[in-house]
């Protein structure tokens, strides 16, 4: 009997807080999804009035999951894309980073899959 394995969308949200934190980037939730399945926007803040959104998709090809960019450009347009996602799924999680680098953290080991 196959069982689900994927981890509860909390642990891996705490799991990535925890990861910003110990690295001294600013990371906040902006809306708090479903704990057990809620999808997961990222947006990384640059700092300079830009922005890029990833979310969680199924690469159809493999069937493994991946994350893709989900918008990108001025901030406040991002932000707009973000909160009309948000509306149409109330489970979404909402969380930002800000770094001038541009750095999501999601293509660090225990985070990017």
């Amino acid at each position: 009997m196959a069982t689900d394995a994927r981890l509860a969308t909390h642990v891996w949200v705490g799991a990535w807080l925890t990861r910003a934190r110990l690295m001294g980037l600013p990371v906040y939730v902006a809306a708090h999804g479903h704990d057990e399945a809620g999808a997961v926007i990222v947006k990384c803040a640059t700092l300079d009035g830009r922005a890029r959104a990833w979310a969680r998709s199924w690469d159809l090809m493999t069937g493994a999951r991946a994350w893709v960019v989900f918008a990108e450009g001025e901030e406040r347009e991002v932000d707009a894309a973000m909160a009309r996602e948000r509306a149409r799924d109330p489970d979404l999680w909402l969380l930002e980073i800000e770094d001038r680098q541009g750095r999501s953290l999601l293509d660090e080991p225990g985070l990017s899959d």
